[in-house]
């Protein structure tokens, strides 16, 4: 693969980045699909203020401690925004 410049220096060096291209397919796929199988329970913790719980499954799922507590951050917000939603709508 080429590189975006020929210069591998500055603010632009190495492979372009397309800023923020994963996050829009996967919030597009929740509002489609709904979670994966490995994110309802952690869903369903939350919803019953189990958030020691959710961050330990998670952290079973995935492995590492700290992509587990951003994969936790992530499911709390998006549980949040659709509670959000929902009082809007009543």
């Amino acid at each position: 693969m080429a590189l975006c410049c020929p210069v591998a220096i500055g603010l632009t060096k190495g492979h372009r980045h397309h800023c923020h291209r994963f996050t829009k397919c996967t919030n597009c796929v929740w509002d489609v699909c709904g979670f994966a199988p490995d994110e309802g329970q952690p869903v369903e913790l939350f919803k019953i203020s189990k958030d020691k719980s959710a961050l330990s499954f998670i952290k079973k799922r995935v492995g590492k401690h700290i992509p587990a507590k951003r994969k936790n951050e992530e499911l709390s917000n998006v549980l949040a925004t659709m509670g959000e939603v929902v009082a809007k709508k009543d």
